[in-house]
């Protein structure tokens, strides 16, 4: 069994959409295939095997993947988690779009795209645990 992956980097490149919908499988299926990603992906839309090859290929060169042969089959493997990943997502979003200011991100959400009564309901048990805790940074 050999094991090939990139040092990890505390700053990782940002995810291009097509890496962002990679990345999601993998942290969906924790260790994969190019072929299970492929399969899954194709079921959505028209892609190429090799195109998914390639790229998660450079998920792996970027520090993103990590990737272990064994028995001749190559399993990729996330590198960071996913809510780890999505959260420096949001706050660059945060940071970059809404001049710092989180109200001003969940104004817009809500405006633009409103919330179902299960949704409010859930958030606002978060809002009030946060608020609990006095989790702002």
């Amino acid at each position: 069994m050999t094991v090939h992956s990139k040092p990890k980097k505390t700053d990782l490149p940002d995810l291009s959409p097509s890496q962002l919908e990679i990345m999601q499988e993998i942290w969906e299926r924790g260790e994969t295939t190019v072929s299970e990603v492929w399969e899954s992906l194709l079921s959505q839309r028209q892609v190429a095997r090799n195109t998914i090859l390639t790229l998660m290929d450079r998920l792996t060169q970027k520090g993103w993947l990590k990737r272990r042969i064994d028995a001749g089959v190559h399993y990729y493997s996330a590198t960071t988690a996913r809510k780890k990943t999505l959260g420096n997502m949001v706050n660059q979003l945060i940071e970059k779009a809404f001049a710092g200011s989180s109200e001003d991100l969940v104004l817009t959400l809500l405006e633009s795209r409103g919330l179902t009564k299960a949704e409010s309901d859930r958030i606002q048990t978060l809002i009030q645990q946060a608020a609990k805790k006095g989790n702002k940074k």
